[in-house]
């Protein structure tokens, strides 16, 4: 595991320069290796490329990055593990490759001479990012794994290609240029990230999972990223035809899959673990873990105090079951509010999932004890485990009969005056007793915003839009189209909502939420995580497998179930999906209060000329008066504001282009 820089100027480079400039984009990203450094530097060829090396597989010196070819051909900076790197090598020695160590690395450069890039990459098992140089043929390639487990950005400044696994590497470049992009930011108050292929900067791109970019002149801006694996393709393919497996038949072929899937990712050359919330996805794998070994899996859980956030006690019991070695921690409110400070150099851009709190101090946590720990990310996207997978269909089958005409009527009554009096007060704290969460008041909200929808695709972007209008936040700013909202990239799943939700759920809320979280809150503390449900046989079959045999019985993620109960009594798992989240809303209202009421101060929104102050306020004003919720927007804004703030520290973003009013 490594982070990776690099640039690339045609019109050459001074040796003594470059080498200066790229220790100094390295060493910002020393985080995600701490253990070497290294840089690799052609002056006349114009291409620089840097490493910081967390060793896992090979900690001898074979194993120092940047790895050039036994050729001497192609010269690489690897971000990531090639899983089946044992197997490559094996295929690859008898084909006559000689290797000097044995680490993952310099079978992908095996590989590479041996079949070619886009083979290469198709034979490979694996999270990665990479830069390859081919000093025949003066190309350079940019790659990222499948599922988009490990990230890359990348961008022209001037005539200099910047690259690297993190922004903060690529604005640590003197040709650097931070413009923040409005559209994307209108993208980012929409869905709490920003979805790639964009970045918060203009004219800098995060590369799309599953591509390569193959570049013959640094020059090449207008060059567009093929794909070596199609997500769509996958998805179509498996929806056409789906297994013709029994039930029973398609929990055994699942299990043999994690099992395979779990046992590639446990090979390492340093302590490994695993994180244990104790619902569904990870106590998999960490029984699949267990399962395969005599000593102890080392497991990993954070627990708190409030009874609504803490999964610490199911993790324990768990664990107890499966006689791992726990070690879990209760974290004060204190302790995990001290984390947000850090949130905007962590992340280099905004982002605003409050789950990205926990899940760093989980990643702390286990880098006291492990360098490896594996995860139970992806099992909601790939098996229906999300709530909107099944209440989103639901609602729509609830409503599509009623005229749209009628329909928007309806939601304009909703959306009417409320009565705010003390019967309205009464009403809405019993109501938000009922719910768990939501007042009448907001019941009634969402509802007559969930009526006028035209479709349950559009339905399913409401519910993972936080800004509803967020065109209308960003001053200047136009919503860009996407993958994820554009119909053009859908494949044909045959109309089922459900599959469609999953799909955009893989492609965008995973790669750009859900991963972008776990790497960077892990690799914070220079822990790897690793995530063996993303290994792409067990995605593809996913798609193959039919939706009946996901969501069943009200219940969703049903055969990814099945394998737990083989090492697992189902009354321990068996409990509605709580997630890992934080009372945001109420410390807002409380500890948080006086640092957001600076960051959301009018004059300040006013002064900085990106956002509407009058939105802003007026949600801040009613989530205060508890006349509404605005956690998830406000804390949107929040986080851009603490991003903003971060980086006047350091480099002034442009505030040109926003109209004159």
């Amino acid at each position: 595991m490594c982070g990776i820089a690099g640039f690339w100027n045609p019109d050459g480079l001074n040796a003594d320069q470059a080498r200066a400039t790229l220790t100094v984009m390295t060493e910002v990203i020393r985080h995600r290796g701490p253990d070497d450094s290294g840089a690799w530097i052609d002056p006349d060829a114009g291409i620089a490329l840097g490493s910081r090396r967390l060793a896992v597989v090979d900690l001898s010196p074979n194993g120092h990055q940047p790895m050039t070819s036994e050729s001497g051909r192609y010269v690489i900076v690897l971000n990531g593990e090639i899983y089946n790197f044992r197997a490559l090598h094996r295929e690859l020695a008898g084909c006559g490759h000689r290797f000097r160590g044995h680490s993952d690395t310099e079978v992908l450069l095996a590989a590479v001479s041996a079949w070619g890039v886009p083979t290469a990459l198709e034979r490979c098992n694996g999270m990665f990012a990479f830069a390859l140089w081919d000093r025949e043929q003066r190309t350079l390639s940019l790659a990222r794994d499948r599922a988009g487990e490990k990230p890359l950005y990348y961008g022209w400044m001037g005539r200099t290609l910047l690259f690297g696994s993190e922004l903060k590497a690529l604005r640590a470049h003197p040709a650097f240029c931070g413009d923040v992009d409005r559209d994307a930011l209108a993208a980012f108050f929409r869905r709490g990230y920003v979805p790639g292929p964009h970045s918060i900067y203009r004219g800098v791109h995060k590369l799309s999972p599953a591509t390569v970019l193959t570049l013959h002149d640094a020059t090449e801006s207008g060059v567009a990223p093929a794909q070596y694996w199609s997500p769509g393709a996958v998805a179509e393919r498996g929806v056409a035809h789906p297994s013709p497996a029994s039930p029973d038949e398609a929990v055994e072929e699942l299990h043999e899959l994690l099992r395979d899937a779990v046992s590639l990712r446990m090979e390492a050359d340093v302590p490994l673990g695993a994180f244990l919330s104790g619902g569904i996805d990870s106590s998999t794998i960490v029984a699949l873990m267990q399962a395969q070994t005599a000593a102890p899996i080392r497991t990993f859980a954070i627990g708190f105090r409030e009874d609504r956030y803490n999964e610490a006690r199911y993790a324990a019991a768990v664990a107890r079951h499966l006689g791992t070695a726990h070690t879990e921690l209760y974290v004060t409110p204190d302790e995990a509010r001290a984390v947000i400070p850090r949130l905007p150099l962590l992340y280099d851009e905004p982002f605003a999932d409050t789950s990205q709190i926990p899940t760093f101090l989980v990643s702390e946590l286990a880098r006291r004890h492990v360098t490896v720990s594996l995860s139970g990310d992806a099992g909601d996207e790939l098996f229906g485990g999300y709530r909107r997978h099944q209440l989103g269909p639901a609602i729509w089958r609830g409503i599509r009969w009623i005229p749209l005409p009628l329909r928007r009527a309806l939601g304009a009554m909703l959306s009417g005056p409320t009565s705010n009096g003390r019967v309205g007060h009464a009403v809405n704290r019993y109501t938000q007793r009922w719910t768990g969460k939501r007042s009448l008041r907001e019941r009634r909200r969402q509802t007559a915003e969930i009526l006028p929808v035209r479709s349950p695709v559009a339905l399913y972007h409401y519910m993972m839009s936080l800004w509803k209008h967020p065109e209308t936040l960003v001053r200047g700013a136009h919503e860009v189209p996407l993958p994820a909202t554009d119909p053009a990239c859908w494949p044909d799943l045959g109309g089922v909502a459900a599959h469609l939700m999953m799909y955009l759920d893989m492609v965008a809320y995973l790669p750009d939420d859900i991963l972008v979280k776990l790497d960077r809150a892990s690799m914070a503390v220079s822990l790897e995580a690793r995530v063996p449900l993303l290994d792409h046989r067990v995605i593809e079959f996913a798609w193959r497998t039919p939706l009946s045999l996901k969501i069943r019985g009200g219940e969703g993620k049903w055969l990814l179930r099945q394998v737990l109960y083989n090492y697992v009594p189902r009354e321990l798992v068996a409990r509605r999906k709580q997630g890992f989240g934080m009372p945001i809303a109420e410390w807002l209202r409380g500890p948080l209060r006086d640092w957001a009421e600076a960051l959301l101060d009018e004059r300040r929104l006013r002064d900085e000329a990106f956002l509407d102050p009058r939105a802003v306020r007026q949600k801040w004003t009613e989530h205060l008066n508890r006349e509404t919720r605005w956690d998830y927007e406000l804390w949107t804004v929040l986080m851009f504001e603490s991003w903003l703030q971060a980086q006047s520290q350091t480099r002034q973003p442009s505030t040109a282009g926003p109209p004159s009013n």
